[in-house]
């Protein structure tokens, strides 16, 4: 099976530019690039629920545009930067979107992330036979 690149609309400058596919299906999975909580207009908001919270709405376009949502997570992995300092916070925004059965996840602390000022980088791997 040919692997698929999955763009939602408004990202295809970015994935031309970092040369990157916001999401790619392979067989019978979608692997998504990580994400930063990074506004729609490129800038990094200062509020750390603002920037998780973007994130994983980010990370919502690829799935709708894959034709999934975020049942369809099966791993998740999150890089952080002040892991201890925001953990319950970014603990509870991710509550707002995951569902039951949760994803298998793994929290890492991070020096520093690509983008200056993230506190957060997200990537995921969803299963392309779930039903949304």
């Amino acid at each position: 099976m040919p692997k698929k690149a999955i763009i939602p609309p408004g990202y295809h400058l970015a994935a031309e530019a970092l040369k990157l596919s916001p999401g790619l299906i392979s067989g019978n999975h979608l692997f998504l690039s990580g994400v930063t909580g990074a506004g729609a207009d490129g800038i990094m908001p200062d509020d750390p629920a603002t920037q998780f919270r973007q994130a994983f709405e980010k990370i919502g376009l690829v799935l709708t545009e894959a034709g999934l949502d975020f049942g369809a997570i099966a791993e998740m992995t999150t890089y952080h930067v002040g892991l201890r300092e925001h953990f319950e916070l970014f603990s509870s925004v991710r509550a707002e979107f995951v569902r039951n059965p949760y994803p298998a996840w793994t929290a890492i602390e991070a020096a520093a992330l690509r983008r200056e000022r993230a506190l957060v980088e997200i990537r995921v791997i969803a299963d392309m036979t779930s039903s949304t």
